[in-house]
């Protein structure tokens, strides 16, 4: 039995797009150029799905990948300023009790 890895594969945006070329200009199925690349058939029509609403064609409020890795940066943004915020909180009641004594 072979094991899966907990971590998923990384794929270069370079070979994305291969992938989503390939589908689109070959005539072929998801399922088959995601068998012939070696990757799995849901990853490529996602790559498909992603491409179609980056190319302004998806549905209403579907975000582009530009707007997801904003998403994302802001995101992390945000919680690096929440633990910065209680490291300052934690500071402050501890300056608070020293200067009690």
């Amino acid at each position: 039995m072979v094991s899966k890895s907990n971590r998923s594969r990384r794929y270069t945006e370079e070979f994305k797009r291969d992938a989503v070329a390939l589908v689109r200009s070959s005539g072929k199925t998801v399922t088959e150029v995601a068998r012939e690349i070696g990757v799995s058939a849901e990853g490529v029509r996602n790559w498909v799905k992603q491409d179609t609403i980056d190319r302004g064609q998806g549905a209403p409020g579907e975000l582009t990948s530009a707007e997801r890795e904003e998403l994302r940066r802001l995101r992390r943004q945000n919680r690096e300023r929440a633990e910065t915020i209680e490291v300052l909180r934690n500071a402050a009641v501890f300056f608070v009790k020293e200067s009690d004594r």
